[in-house]
């Protein structure tokens, strides 16, 4: 099920966007501010977010900066129509931009065009000079490929679908090992990040860093 995140301040819209969207059979999220907006994509791995500009304490533009890898897309909902604020949003890599007011019909079909966009160019990740490609299965570093197992590289493109994220050992488990699995605890995870660690570079904190009692994230 695709995750959508709704950073909205008109709580009407918002709740009618949700209904909308759930019948569609979409997993929706809300957030009404900028700083709910950063926190909600911070916690939630996230596959497109609705974003407003005009928000309580300062500008969606914020939001989407904080999304500078371009990880998820973004389309903008908005009753800003001039071309200055257009192009500034789409200097900022939205996908789309909706003025207000819009019929939701054709704004399901524009989200719609925009997953599957995403989901062509979702076979590539770049973070840095390390390229994953999902297709082939391959790392590449400086261009230069590296071997991995199936566990590190799964763990690796975890870590690429959600840069930015702090990603707990927990979270790492329960996405990369099958719950049944039998001798798979937190050691397991600390164990295969040392070792993507050590393949990806000669200094293992160069692209994966701790963060003291949360876990694990990019480098930024």
């Amino acid at each position: 099920m695709k995750k959508i995140g709704i950073v909205e301040d008109d709580r009407e819209l918002s709740h009618a966007l949700r209904l909308l969207l759930e019948q569609h059979k979409y997993q929706v999220f809300q957030a009404y501010t900028v700083g709910e907006g950063i926190k909600m994509i911070d916690t939630i791995e996230l596959d497109i977010v609705l974003l407003d500009i005009g928000l309580p304490d300062g500008e969606g533009f914020e939001v989407s900066q904080y999304l500078e890898d371009g990880s998820i897309p973004i389309v903008y909902l908005t009753a800003r129509d001039d071309e200055v604020d257009m192009l500034h949003a789409y200097d900022n890599g939205c996908e789309d931009y909706v003025v207000k007011p819009f019929s939701m019909t054709v704004l399901l079909k524009r989200i719609e065009v925009v997953l599957r966009r995403n989901e062509q160019k979702g076979n590539i990740f770049i973070y840095k000079d390390i390229e994953l490609n999902v297709e082939r299965h391959e790392v590449n570093v400086n261009q230069m490929l590296v071997a991995l197992t199936a566990n590190e590289f799964e763990v690796l493109h975890l870590f690429m679908r959600n840069q930015k994220r702090v990603l707990s050992k927990t979270q790492i488990l329960e996405a990369i090992w099958d719950e049944k699995e039998q001798f798979v605890d937190d050691s397991t995870v600390t164990v295969t990040i040392s070792r993507l660690r050590k393949k990806l570079d000669k200094d293992p904190r160069k692209y994966i860093e701790n963060v003291f009692g949360s876990g694990y994230r990019l480098v930024a």
